[in-house]
């Protein structure tokens, strides 16, 4: 029997729209194995960072628990970095989660809460230097799609969550749910986790 994951998918005034909905449409091809459930420290209607806006599901208050994080980047991380709510919320939840994983510079939340203290892990190129200064323990990895450091799983920016996604569907389900989650989407899922173009475009490497 396939074990049932509650995936925590957090939400932010500022939120990036593709960082959130992108993982979200790929897991929940599979219902059956993932419960997508909209997390936010108050009620919403809560703002991306486009414009349109997501209804909270549950708020930290509420005490869930969760299986699999999501922590999204965009404009709103630049705040939630100094919100001591969001990071004791992560914090609680980390040590039961199966995975913890961050899109773009959502990585700065989980470096600011003291989460990848000593583990390896990226961001999203544009932003590097400013989300590694909120991880000064963390291995920074300049050039990659994503990093795998266990049950910790961080990609690059924006469109590059969706690869880190369905690896991770490659680690829950098998290869081939991953590769029927991307044949479904019509999406062209970038394996190789190393192939980083847009760290030499950002004058990284």
């Amino acid at each position: 029997m396939t074990d049932t994951y509650r995936v925590g998918c957090v939400i932010f005034d500022g939120y990036e729209t593709l960082d959130i909905m992108g993982p979200i449409e790929l897991l929940g091809m599979y219902p059956e194995t993932f419960d997508l459930v909209m997390v936010a420290e108050t009620k919403g209607p809560i703002a991306s960072a486009q414009g349109p806006k997501c209804v909270v599901d549950e708020t930290f208050a509420d005490g869930g628990e969760f299986d699999i994080l999501i922590v999204p980047g965009g404009d709103g991380t630049r705040r939630e970095v100094d919100n001591e709510a969001m990071l004791d919320w992560l914090r609680s939840q980390a040590p039961g989660a199966a995975f913890v994983t961050s899109v773009c510079t959502g990585a700065a939340l989980l470096a600011r809460a003291g989460l990848l203290d000593g583990k390896q892990a990226t961001t999203n190129k544009l932003a590097f230097a400013w989300v590694v200064s909120m991880g000064p323990q963390t291995e920074w990895i300049t050039e990659a799609r994503w990093v795998d450091d266990g049950r910790f799983l961080t990609s690059s920016g924006v469109s590059a969550g969706m690869d880190m996604t369905l690896s991770m569907i490659a680690k829950t389900l098998g290869t081939r749910a991953a590769e029927d989650a991307a044949l479904w989407a019509e999406y062209t899922w970038h394996r190789d986790a190393t192939n980083d173009p847009f760290a030499k475009a950002a004058g990284l490497v």
